[in-house]
């Protein structure tokens, strides 16, 4: 068990490195990375020189019993989040709903583009359909994620009056109840995209906020950086469960 405690903790560290090194991130959650592989490596090395053997089994029992719940937990709640993968989403939905992402100066970042290609494809699939682009404008943003998104969407071809922009958001909570501003949650038929990571949550999210007619339809990820996603949508799924936003 040190032994492995231990190689996980390098893993986890050598991941984190990697998305500091060569990949772009638009958040600081992948720090976790690098703190927890510390704790699994400290743990490991601890385990293999016995410093733990003075432990009372009591102690013991209990963190083996709290380690067994949270396992099951994570493995629940990813298997739900795994559930919204590959939802497409029905053909002629009044609206789409394409939530924001970080905008960089040089564009959409790479997670913003594939939401917005998927929403392109989509778009020019169903002539029908409007699309509301939904995200405001971060601190270390050039712009609204909401006109980034716009100005993505004409340049490949979608009619500007095909595309309402939300661009007082600043969350996926704020990006679906916002959005609703401009269509009849209750009547019409919305979809709903995004990473297939954050489908689960985001349909969820539109349930509680009143939409009764909210599907999703999901954008590809990058494998690289699709354990951080899980893990931070893990904790996401949580969150918005106690606060109240998931139902």
């Amino acid at each position: 068990m040190g032994l492995f405690l231990t190689v996980a903790g390098i893993l986890c560290i050598l991941y984190f490195l990697c998305i500091e090194l060569f990949t772009g991130h638009g958040t600081d959650f992948y720090y976790v990375w690098l703190v927890g592989g510390i704790l699994l490596l400290l743990w490991g090395i601890g385990i293999q020189r016995g410093i733990f053997y003075a432990v009372p089994v009591w102690i013991k029992s209990t963190v083996k019993l709290l380690v067994l719940v949270g396992m099951i937990l994570f493995l629940a709640v990813e298997g739900m989040i795994i559930s919204g993968f590959f939802q497409k989403g029905e053909p002629d939905l009044d609206y789409i709903i394409v939530l924001g992402a970080q905008l960089k100066p040089s564009g959409p970042s790479r997670v913003l583009r594939l939401r917005l290609d998927a929403a392109y494809e989509y778009l020019t699939a169903n002539e029908t359909t409007v699309a509301i682009v939904s995200g405001g404008q971060g601190s270390n943003e050039p712009d609204t994620e909401a006109q980034g998104m716009y100005d993505y969407l004409v340049e490949k071809g979608i009619e500007p009056s095909r595309i309402i922009k939300e661009d007082a958001s600043v969350n996926t909570s704020q990006n679906i109840v916002y959005s609703s501003r401009f269509l009849d949650k209750e009547k019409d038929a919305v979809g709903i995209v995004t990473n297939n990571f954050h489908i689960f949550r985001a349909v969820h999210l539109a349930e509680a906020a009143g939409y009764r007619q909210a599907q999703g339809i999901a954008a590809p990820s990058y494998l690289f950086l699709q354990p951080n996603n899980m893990l931070r949508e893990f904790f996401g799924v949580v969150k918005d469960f106690l606060v109240g936003n998931l139902t």
